[in-house]
C-alpha cells in the first residue's frame, strides 16, 4: 500500500498574518464573482434614480413624505371596491385581498357612485387607503391604490391571479397581522410604490401566526405571494404557501389623489421606454 501525501489548507479565518488573510478574501470573492451568470437584472443598465444603502438624503426626504405617518404609528384603515356593475371573478378577488389586509372592509359599488364621491366618503371617515378593482371581460384586470388623503395613486395592472384553492397542499390564513418582505423595490420610484404596498399593513406583524407577505419586483413585474411558516422538530422551517398569486405592472403613478384629467404625473409607462431589456425603472 502507498501512502499519499495530503497537503492540510487551513481556512482563512485560521490565519494570523492579516495581509495574507486579506489577500486570500479578495482571491476568493473574486472567484466567487466570476462563477456568477449575468441576468438581465445583475447588467441593469445604469440608473441615477437607485438608492444605495444609507442614503442620508433620501431617509430624510422620506421621513416627511406622504407615508411617514405609518412609520410613527398609524393604524392603516384600508377599503377595498370595485368598477360599477363588477361581476363574480372581481368579488372572488376582493375577497382575497380582505383576506390579506387586516381589517380591510369591502364596499359594493353602486352604479350612481363615482370615484371622487367615493374618495371624499374615505376621507371624511378617516380611511388611510383605498383600493379599487377593475376588470376587462368579466376577470379582474387592474388594481388602483389611492393613499389618502393627499396620495399618491398607483394603478397597476394586474395578471395571473391564482386563487389558493388551486395550489396545490395551500395553508389556510388566519386573522394574524402578517410579516411583509419588499424584494428589490431599488430605485426612488421602487420606493415609493414598496412603502406604498407596506402602508397597507399593521405596522407590526403578529409573529404568532407565522404568515409572511412578500411583494417581489422582478424586471418590473411585482409577484406577490403568502406563505406559513412551518416549523418542524424545532429545526428546520418550512414554508406552505397560502396564495392567492397575483403579478402586478406598474402603469402609471399620480403625485396627489385619483384625477385622469387634470392629475400630475410623476412617473407614466410609455411603450417607447422600452429602448432595452436591460432597463427597468423599480
Amino acid at each position: 500500500m502507498v501512502l499519499k501525501k495530503t497537503t492540510v489548507v487551513p481556512e482563512i479565518n485560521d490565519i494570523k498574518n492579516k495581509a495574507v488573510r486579506l489577500e486570500l478574501y479578495q482571491q476568493k470573492k473574486a472567484r466567487l464573482e466570476s462563477n456568477v451568470p449575468n441576468t438581465q437584472e445583475n447588467t441593469r443598465e445604469y440608473d441615477e434614480t437607485i438608492i444605495e444603502e444609507h442614503d442620508e438624503e433620501i431617509a430624510q426626504d422620506e421621513a416627511q413624505d406622504e407615508f411617514s405617518q405609518y412609520y410613527t404609528g398609524k393604524t392603516p384603515k384600508v377599503l377595498i371596491t370595485s368598477t360599477k356593475k363588477a361581476t363574480k371573478g372581481t368579488f372572488e378577488f376582493a375577497n382575497d385581498l380582505m383576506s390579506i389586509i387586516p381589517d380591510s372592509e369591502f364596499i359594493k359599488r353602486g352604479v350612481k357612485f363615482e370615484l371622487n364621491q367615493i374618495i371624499d366618503f374615505c376621507v371624511n371617515r378617516d380611511y388611510t387607503d383605498l383600493c379599487v378593482i377593475s376588470e376587462d371581460h368579466r376577470e379582474p384586470s387592474h388594481l388602483t391604490i389611492i393613499h389618502l388623503p393627499n396620495g399618491p395613486t398607483a394603478k397597476f395592472r394586474l395578471t395571473r391571479i391564482k386563487d389558493k384553492k388551486k395550489i396545490e397542499g395551500h395553508g389556510n390564513p388566519t386573522a394574524h397581522k402578517p410579516e411583509i418582505i419588499l424584494n428589490n423595490f431599488n430605485t426612488r420610484l421602487g420606493h415609493t410604490i414598496g412603502k406604498m404596498f407596506a402602508s397597507l399593513f399593521p405596522q407590526l406583524p403578529e409573529f404568532s401566526g407565522r404568515q409572511v407577505v412578500t411583494f417581489h419586483n422582478q424586471r418590473d413585474f411585482i409577484f406577490f405571494r403568502r406563505h406559513r411558516y412551518e416549523f418542524v422538530n424545532g429545526k428546520r422551517v418550512n414554508l406552505q404557501e397560502i396564495g392567492p398569486r397575483f403579478t402586478l405592472r406598474l402603469i402609471w403613478l399620480q403625485k396627489g389623489l385619483y384625477d385622469l384629467k387634470n392629475g400630475e404625473y410623476e412617473w407614466i409607462f410609455k411603450p417607447e421606454m422600452e429602448t432595452s431589456r436591460r432597463r427597468f425603472f423599480l
